[in-house]
C-alpha cells in the first residue's frame, strides 16, 4: 500500500530541473510577447476575454455607483430647493422695492400736482399730511399732521390736486381735524360754471357723492356740468373744483330739481393736501402818502399853474 505524502511539487522549487523550467517558460513568455507585439495574434483574445470580464466588472461595480448617484442626487435637490428658495426670497424683496418705488413716484407726482396748483393759485397756501381718515357714515373726518404750532386755523379751506376737501373743525398744538364736503353735516355754497347758476351742496354720508336739492326746476342744468365755489359766505374762495353733476331728478312736490353731484377732490386717495391761508382784501382808501416822500412836498394846485 503506497504511503501518502504531503510533499508538494512547487513550479520554483529549488534544483536544477526547476531552475531550467523557469528559464524556459520566462523565455517562452518573451516569445509570445515579441509575436503578439510584431503581428497582435492575441488582440482577438483580449477583446473576447474583456467582453465576457466587463459584465463582472460592472456588476462589482453597481453598488458604489448606485451609492454615489443617490448621494449626487440628493446633494443636487438639497441645493435646488436652497437655491429656489433664494430666488423666492430675491423675487420678493425685488416685488417689494418695486411696489415701494411705485408707491414713491406716485406720491412724487401728486406732490407735483400740489406743487403745481400752489403756483397757479397765486395765494398763501401750506402743505400737509394725512395721518388718519375716518369715514364712518355720519362722520368724515381726516386727522392732519398740522396744527396751531403751524399756524393752523380754525375755518381753513382744504384742498388737494383736484379740487375741495373741506375745512379745518379742530386745531391741536401739533394736529387738525378737518371735515370733508361729504360729511352728512357739512354744506358748501357752488356756482354751476357752465351758467353761473348759484345753490348749495350738502354732504351725503357717502365717499363719492354730493347732493344739491331746491334746484329751480327751469333752471339750466345738464349732466356732467362742473361745480365750482361760489365765494358767498366767505369761507371759500370763489372759483375752486368741488364736483361735477352726475344725475338730476325732481323732487316729490315736483316744484324743485334735485342733482347728485361727484366730490372733484380725490377724498380717499389723497395723502397730502394744501391749507389756504387767510388773505384778507384791503378795504377803504389807501394809506396816506408818508410826509417824506417827494409827492408829499408837492402842492397841490388845481389852478393849471405850474
Amino acid at each position: 500500500m503506497p504511503l501518502a505524502t504531503t510533499d508538494k511539487v512547487s513550479l520554483f522549487a529549488e534544483g536544477a530541473v526547476s531552475t531550467a523550467r523557469l528559464i524556459a517558460y520566462l523565455t517562452l513568455a518573451m516569445i509570445v510577447m515579441v509575436i503578439d507585439h510584431r503581428g497582435s495574434y492575441l488582440e482577438r483574445l483580449r477583446l473576447f476575454a474583456s467582453t465576457i470580464v466587463e459584465p463582472i466588472y460592472r456588476a462589482a461595480a453597481l453598488p458604489s455607483d448606485v451609492a454615489r448617484a443617490g448621494s449626487l442626487a440628493i446633494a443636487t435637490q438639497s441645493h435646488l430647493v436652497d437655491e429656489n428658495r433664494s430666488l423666492r426670497e430675491a423675487l420678493l424683496l425685488a416685488q417689494v422695492r418695486l411696489n415701494r418705488m411705485s408707491a414713491l413716484s406716485a406720491q412724487n407726482d401728486r406732490l407735483k400736482k400740489l406743487l403745481d396748483v400752489q403756483k397757479d393759485l397765486g395765494l398763501g397756501v401750506q402743505l400737509a399730511r394725512l395721518i388718519d381718515i375716518d369715514l364712518d357714515p355720519f362722520r368724515h373726518r381726516i386727522v392732519l399732521d398740522a396744527g396751531s404750532a403751524q399756524s393752523i386755523s380754525v375755518g381753513q379751506p382744504v384742498l388737494d390736486a383736484h379740487g375741495v376737501m373741506g375745512q379745518i373743525v379742530e386745531v391741536l398744538p401739533n394736529t387738525s381735524v378737518a371735515m370733508l364736503v361729504t360729511d352728512p353735516t357739512h354744506a358748501i355754497p357752488v356756482m354751476i360754471e357752465r351758467t353761473g347758476l348759484r345753490t348749495i351742496a350738502y354732504g351725503t354720508g357717502s365717499i363719492d357723492r354730493l347732493q344739491l336739492p331746491n334746484i329751480p326746476i327751469s333752471a339750466d342744468i345738464k349732466v356732467g356740468d362742473a361745480l365750482v365755489t361760489s365765494g358767498l359766505g366767505g369761507r371759500f374762495p370763489a372759483g375752486f373744483p368741488v364736483g361735477e353733476i352726475l344725475e338730476i331728478s325732481n323732487d316729490e312736490s315736483g316744484m324743485f330739481a334735485a342733482a347728485i353731484a361727484r366730490p372733484a377732490a380725490a377724498l380717499d386717495r389723497s395723502g397730502e393736501v394744501l391749507l389756504l391761508q387767510d388773505l384778507p382784501q384791503p378795504v377803504g382808501p389807501p394809506a396816506p402818502l408818508d410826509a417824506a416822500s417827494p409827492d408829499a412836498d408837492r402842492d397841490p394846485d388845481t389852478s393849471g399853474h405850474p
